[in-house]
């Protein structure tokens, strides 16, 4: 049975998009990296840049769905003293001058679980979270955490992989809320290889099993695949790349750098044609 969708920062975002046909710019960070301050900063300058929606993550020690930069971004947070509560801390500063960007939680389960699943949701969504994904923990093993963030208002979103039977897409597609996330390969973050026909044809088999958004992530990096890819989603999330910017820049000057790295897929993206999707 689908779970009833409750209307959220996230739904509000991509009606709007929808509307105006445009897919959306989905960009990650790690919270703490390179220190608390500069992220918050940098949250900001993703929205100055055309994001749509942010993926904020939360460090671990063993981030096993990730490639090596965003790996190292954690080592770094981590170090820098970054904590669950300190993640929660930087929504909450966020959302003092922005009440509308979605903010969705990437992370692990190990952390949430040692916060306690009913006390990380409600304070998650006291800070502003609008959804959290999970990468370790398969749906079917979510008894836990999933009722404790529907009762608290937040959108637990999903990944589905190229390996995933139709089947348990269809099972998936109807715990989700917010949007459902598509890998679009078999590897980790930061991939390089990105098979857009490939794509396209799962994509179109989850659009006949939900009516949800459905984002493409793991290996786009640059504008030319952002707007290759927003030809055929309705989301496109980008984390890599701008993770590797930030470890090889000056805090300072970040902001205006990273702005400017989410400009040019905006632009790209906003460039590139898309049939319309009335109705889905």
């Amino acid at each position: 049975m689908s779970i009833p969708l409750v209307e959220s920062r996230i739904d509000r975002r991509f009606a709007a998009l929808r509307a105006q046909n445009r897919a959306a710019l989905v960009t990650y960070l790690m919270a703490g990296d390179p220190d608390a301050g500069t992220t918050v900063a940098l949250m900001h300058a993703l929205v100055a840049g055309g994001a749509d929606v942010i993926e904020l993550g939360v460090p671990f020690s063993d981030p096993v769905a990730d490639g090596e930069a965003i790996q190292l971004a954690a080592g770094r947070a981590l170090r820098a003293g970054m904590t669950v509560h300190g993640v929660l801390d930087l929504v909450r500063r966020f959302r003092t001058d922005d009440a509308e960007t979605p903010v969705v939680l990437m992370g692990y389960l190990n952390p949430i679980e040692r916060m306690g699943y009913g006390a990380f949701a409600q304070a998650a969504t006291t800070a502003g979270v609008d959804g959290v994904l999970t990468v370790d923990l398969p749906p079917e093993e979510g008894e836990g955490l999933l009722p404790a963030l529907r009762e608290a208002g937040l959108a637990p979103i999903f990944l589905v992989a190229p390996t995933t039977t139709d089947q348990r897409m269809a099972w998936i597609c109807d715990q989700a809320q917010g949007f459902v996330y598509y890998v679009s390969l078999k590897g980790v973050t930061g991939a390089a290889s990105l098979d857009l026909a490939a794509v396209g044809d799962r994509l179109a088999v989850l659009r006949r099993l939900t009516r949800l958004p459905v984002g493409v992530g793991f290996g786009i990096s640059g504008p030319a695949q952002a707007a290759a890819v927003a030809a055929v989603a309705d989301a496109v999330v980008v984390g890599s790349a701008l993770v590797q910017t930030i470890a090889g820049g000056m805090p300072e000057q970040l902001p205006g750098t990273l702005e400017t790295q989410v400009r040019a897929l905006r632009n790209a993206m906003d460039a590139a044609p898309r049939p319309s999707r009335e109705g889905n």
